[in-house]
C-alpha cells in the first residue's frame, strides 16, 4: 500500500493543482496526507476529486498556516479516530484483514508553540500493541546533522523532539533518496536545507512491515518534498537500522544522496 505525505504550501493556483495531480498520478498512492493546503473544505473537496480521491477529511487551521487534508481512494478501508489542527488519526485495514494506525502530523512552525505540538503527540500514544506510524512535517530536526546552512538549531529543541518520540515508543524509520526534505534560498548565500519531514513508528509497525520503503521524492511546486511510503514495495527491499548515539549520525554525511538509515 502506498501513501504520500506532503506539505504543499498552498493549493490556491490552478497550475499548482495540475502539478499535484501529475505527481499523484505518477506515484499512485491509495492515501494522501496534505499539509498547509490553504483551502476551505469545499474547495479542497473539489481538488481531491479532481485528483481521483472521493473520500477524505479536511481540518481548518487556527492561524496563518495549517489546513490539513487526508484523502483516500474508495477501495481503501479507512476509519477516522480523531483529528485536530495538528493531526489526523485513522485506522487502516488491509485486504488480508490486518490493520494498523496511521497519524498524519503537523508540528508547530512557531518555536514557542513546539511544546504544545509535542503534547498533542503524547496524547495520541494509546496504541496498546497496535502497529502505529506517524508521518508528516514535524517542523523540527532530531540532530544538528539534519540541517545545512542558517543558524544552528537549539539543542533544547532537538532534545524535546527526541524525548517525545522516546516517550511514545516511536523511532525514525529512515528513508532513501535526497537527504533534506525542505529548503529555502536556493542558489543564494542564504541557502538552508533541513530534514523536517519524516516517518516514525513503533516496534509493532516495524515488525508488521519489515520490507517497507520511504522515499524522498523530488521537489516540485513546494519547498517541501513529498514523502512516499510503500508498505510492501516490489523488487529491491529497504532495510533500516536504528542508531542510539548522535555520533552515528555524523557518519550519515558520507551517505549523502543515497540510502540513509534512521
Amino acid at each position: 500500500m502506498k501513501l504520500i505525505s506532503w506539505n504543499v504550501r498552498g493549493l490556491g493556483k490552478p497550475r499548482t493543482v495540475r502539478r499535484l495531480r501529475r505527481k499523484l498520478k505518477e506515484a499512485n498512492p491509495l492515501i494522501v496526507f496534505l499539509i498547509e493546503t490553504k483551502l476551505s473544505s469545499v474547495k479542497m473537496d473539489r481538488v481531491r476529486r479532481k485528483c481521483g480521491y472521493l473520500c477524505g477529511i479536511d481540518v481548518a487551521s487556527q492561524g496563518r498556516s495549517g489546513d490539513l487534508s487526508l484523502a483516500w481512494k474508495p477501495e481503501c478501508n479507512v476509519v477516522l479516530r480523531s483529528y485536530s489542527n495538528r493531526h489526523i488519526d485513522v485506522i487502516i485495514t488491509n485486504e488480508d484483514g490486518s490493520s494498523w494506525r496511521c497519524t498524519g502530523f503537523y508540528g508547530a512552525p512557531e518555536t514557542h508553540m513546539r511544546d504544545e505540538a509535542w503534547r498533542v503527540l503524547r496524547s495520541l500514544d494509546d496504541s496498546h500493541g497496535c502497529p502505529w506510524l506517524v508521518i508528516g512535517d514535524f517542523n523540527e530536526i532530531l540532530f544538528a546533522s539534519e540541517k545545512r546552512g542558517g543558524l544552528l538549531r537549539s539543542e533544547r529543541q532537538m532534545t524535546s523532539f527526541r524525548n517525545v518520540l522516546e516517550d511514545c515508543s516511536l523511532s525514525d524509520i529512515g528513508y532513501r533518496g535526497r537527504w533534506f526534505t525542505w529548503q529555502k534560498g536556493v542558489n543564494s548565500a542564504g541557502h538552508v536545507r533541513e530534514r523536517l519531514d519524516r516517518g516514525v513508528a513503533n516496534s509493532e509497525w516495524w515488525e508488521s512491515y519489515p520490507n517497507f520503503s520511504l522515499t524522498h521524492l523530488a521537489h516540485t511546486f513546494s519547498d517541501h518534498c513529498p514523502l512516499l511510503l510503500d508498505t510492501n514495495p516490489q523488487g529491491e527491499q529497504q532495510r533500516f537500522h536504528t542508531f542510539h548515539f548522535e555520533a552515528a549520525w555524523l557518519m550519515e554525511e558520507l551517505a549523502y544522496g543515497g540510502v540513509v538509515y534512521g
